[in-house]
């Protein structure tokens, strides 16, 4: 069977199990101002709506600890075709919908699908890719997510509009069975589109499967040249690298407790943790809401104005994270957010007031505390949104999702990262569930608390994150376990390209497996 080998076309592909995170992310937001959703499932508010939004993170959770065991002993590339199926059969029970346990139940199943696709896919991009270039298509995974908001938020959009619109009292359930029912097609392309994809070398070589490990190779870095320098080089990196981690053990759940590598661990935990504390799936989420309390006129529309911020800033991060490093974008990041919701909340807290029955209107009935008749304060608050989302998109986004996948070694690397990813969503559920009740009982305040959160993120990530880029997977004991502390810079150079031009140069000697110049049939 034929098989892809442009690193680009493998990564961007995988990638759209990233879509499916973004097709969660946005698939309440864009209903939650229709009159069809409302009247459908009884106008579901406060914690209704936090338990029906919570429960996609909730499977997704679920998915995510669930991951490793699936990509570890069939590899990431059927994983990533597991979630998609997972995600099919979820998408059918929500369009299907008759209430709201079933959309709940839907929902769960849809979220065990992201969770798996948004622990493996990372993985495989980061074991496919050079180190040249494995933050930019690593980073796919986040634009693939800024895809699936913006693709999914404008098919609401346009759906909102049938059965008479959306503030029509006898709208149609079309305006919400539509979007959901149409999410079945990415997962179907994604299906269908990794059968003609190789397996993870790493994965293989894991497996002992050497030859079909260094074949993998030589398609994807070597122009299917088995003997090309950098294959080799690349080929005794991983075989040294797995050597080592046998001998130490190094295979387990149990390992990750290790004291070397459990710092590890708990920096990217933590990554993903404060990427969901940072407010900015809060703020896709429940941007409409949001916009309401800040008094604008059509929030559907200025809402549609951050996810498409989202989506085209989130390129320049793909084309420069490699030159500019993951540390700058995580401590920077992080202190710019803090800024954005410093000012924003300030503007609420300065000019907003309690909705009383005189300043409630159709679609702000549900906010407690709303901005009237200010609309310069209005717009600033907008601006500030978008702010945020412009920093996010630039810095936190791609690299959260980067770092991660490429500082574990690689016998536990699915687990480490299924590890990290379920605190994602692990947070993902809790605020879910816990920001309704908090726009509607501390209004401006839920701004304060976020920042301050930002604030904490970007200290931490000063004093624990070191640089990765420019490294291979396998120098990331080097990375971490030389002593010298985070804010210092390593020594220049991978050790990879010094062993490349050792071979070149024929002072060490790599030999590929014999079998391997035996073409393998492939599937």
């Amino acid at each position: 069977m034929y098989q892809v080998t442009s690193v680009y076309v493998i990564c961007g592909f995988a990638a759209l199990g990233g879509g499916l995170f973004g097709f969660d992310i946005s698939s309440m937001s864009g209903v939650l101002g229709t009159q069809a959703y409302v009247r459908y499932f009884d106008n579901p508010v406060s914690e209704r709506q936090g338990a029906i939004t919570c429960a996609m993170p909730a499977g997704s959770l679920f998915g995510a600890l669930a991951s490793s065991f699936i990509a570890d002993k069939y590899s990431r590339k059927y994983a990533i075709q597991v979630a998609a199926l997972i995600w099919i059969f979820g998408s059918i029970l929500q369009a299907a919908v008759r209430n709201v346990a079933m959309l709940v139940v839907g929902r769960i199943v849809a979220g065990i699908a992201v969770g798996i696709a948004s622990s493996v896919v990372p993985v495989y991009q980061a074991e496919i890719a050079p180190k040249e270039i494995r933050g930019r298509v690593v980073s796919l995974q986040q634009w693939a997510i800024t895809w699936g908001i913006l693709i999914q938020y404008f098919i609401q959009y346009g759906a909102s509009f049938t059965g008479g619109g959306p503030t029509n009292p006898n709208q149609g359930t079309a305006a919400f069975r539509i979007p959901w029912g149409v999410q079945i097609v990415p997962a179907a392309v994604l299906l269908a589109g990794m059968f003609f994809f190789p397996k993870s070398p790493r994965w293989l070589a894991s497996q002992d499967r050497w030859e079909e490990a260094i074949r993998v190779l030589a398609d994807l870095h070597g122009n299917g040249n088995l003997h090309h320098p950098k294959v080799l080089a690349e080929y005794q990196e991983i075989e040294e690298a797995l050597r080592f981690e046998r001998e130490e053990a190094i295979s387990s759940f149990k390992a990750l407790m290790a004291p070397r590598m459990l710092k590890r661990v708990i920096l990217g935990m933590s990554i993903q943790m404060w990427s969901q504390l940072c407010g900015m799936n809060v703020m896709m989420y429940y941007i409409v809401y949001i916009m309401q309390a800040a008094g604008i006129g059509d929030p559907l529309l200025t809402a549609s104005i951050q996810y498409i911020i989202n989506n085209v800033l989130t390129l320049p991060a793909i084309l420069y994270l490699d030159r500019i490093g993951r540390r700058p974008a995580l401590v920077y990041g992080f202190f710019l957010l803090m800024i954005w919701l410093f000012f924003a909340g300030a503007l609420q807290a300065a000019y907003g007031q309690v909705n009383t029955p005189e300043t409630q209107t159709k679609t702000n009935k549900d906010i407690t505390w709303v901005i009237v008749d200010k609309p310069a304060v209005s717009r600033a608050i907008v601006a500030f949104s978008y702010l945020f989302v412009a920093t996010f998109a630039t810095t936190i986004g791609p690299s959260s999702w980067t770092m991660p996948s490429e500082i574990f070694p690689s016998q536990i690397r699915a687990k480490a990262v299924s590890l990290a990813t379920a605190s994602n969503w692990g947070w993902n559920c809790a605020l879910a569930f816990a920001v309704p009740p908090l726009l509607y009982n501390i209004n401006w305040r839920m701004y304060m608390i976020f920042a301050a959160f930002n604030g904490a993120a970007s200290v931490h990530m000063f004093l624990t994150a070191p640089e990765t880029k420019g490294k291979t997977l396998e120098e990331m004991d080097e990375v971490f376990d030389s002593g010298r502390p985070p804010w210092r810079s390593g020594p220049k150079g991978s050790r990879l390209d010094r062993l490349q031009k050792e071979i070149e140069d024929g002072k060490v000697k790599v030999s590929a497996p014999a079998e391997a110049d035996v073409p393998l049939s492939r599937v």
